[in-house]
């Protein structure tokens, strides 16, 4: 209480009465106590917590989230100790007063805001993904940008930027395609019926072996999948190291390319789907119809 006695002292030998002193002391106490305390906690507290994480070696996902949490407990030091120093009580004591009355409606208004918090806390733990991690789900498709307690930020391969609560990501199914150091990459090509298999499924692997970013072990290999109403489905199946979306696409891409230019050389056809339409036309009649327009 001397910071108060203090404050309150000096206001009244600044000519102010002791009924205006003493609650205009206390506010200034706790003004000056909780600045003296938070911004000291900021500049201290939170740049230890930074270095201490760093040394744990834990990612940037994990870091943000606990330096959040060690914000708001400065925040709440602050204010629990400068409530004390002006004079208002026992803060615990008055906050807990408060909570018992206010916490029916804020468990009701906060429903939302918890599951995702807690849902938030799992995503740390689990770490189903990391920031710059390719992800899928219920449709969307991007790159992480950030994590924090209650949202997750994802920019789309489109430039947009998702904000997906948190529950939005651990109650459904994720697809994590650069979660592991290699990824599998599959497509279907078309032959004719009449070309020679055992030549575009060697084709298919030549190709597949002459790409620098296209895996030699586990081996590129081709099956026979399908047999369409106009192709045989020849579907390969390739490897690639340190998978990203970018080199996801441009791979696949340059691989299909090759394979056809490869064809297109080999005489091997890559046919159109096609249709037969069969059926008869009844003209009976139509000599007459003709006749009478005449």
């Amino acid at each position: 209480m001397i910071p108060l006695q203090f404050v309150a002292d000096f206001l009244i030998d600044a000519g102010l009465g002791e009924a205006i002193a003493s609650p205009l002391g206390s506010l200034i106490t706790f003004l000056l106590v909780f600045a003296i305390l938070y911004w000291g906690g900021k500049s201290v507290v939170l740049p230890m917590v930074s270095r201490v994480l760093r040394k744990r070696g834990l990612d940037e996902h994990a870091r943000t989230p606990i330096r959040k949490m060690v914000a708001v407990l400065v925040l709440f030091a602050a204010i629990a100790v400068a409530f004390g120093m002006a004079g208002y009580g026992n803060f615990l004591t008055s906050l807990a007063t408060i909570a018992a009355a206010a916490t029916l409606a804020i468990g009701f208004a906060l429903q939302d805001v918890i599951a995702n918090f807690v849902a938030g806390v799992f995503i740390y733990t689990d770490k189903p993904f990391r920031i710059g991690d390719w992800i899928e789900w219920d449709g969307n498709a991007g790159v992480v940008e950030d994590i924090s307690l209650r949202v997750t930020r994802v920019r789309t391969f489109d430039n947009e930027l998702l904000t997906v609560p948190n529950s939005n990501l651990t109650d459904g199914v994720i697809k994590n395609p650069v979660a592991k150091e290699q990824l599998r990459l599959q497509f279907l090509f078309g032959i004719g019926y009449d070309d020679d298999i055992d030549k575009a499924t060697e084709i298919i692997i030549d190709e597949a072996e002459k790409h620098d970013e296209i895996l030699d072990d586990p081996a590129p290999s081709v099956r026979l999948t399908e047999l369409g109403d106009s192709s045989v489905g020849l579907k390969s199946r390739v490897w690639i190291d340190e998978p990203g979306r970018g080199d996801f696409v441009k791979t696949k891409g340059e691989y299909v390319k090759a394979v056809k230019e490869r064809f297109d050389e080999e005489g091997i056809n890559i046919p159109y789907p096609n249709r037969t339409i069969g059926g008869s036309l009844d003209l009976d009649g139509f000599e007459a119809v003709a006749n009478a327009d005449e």
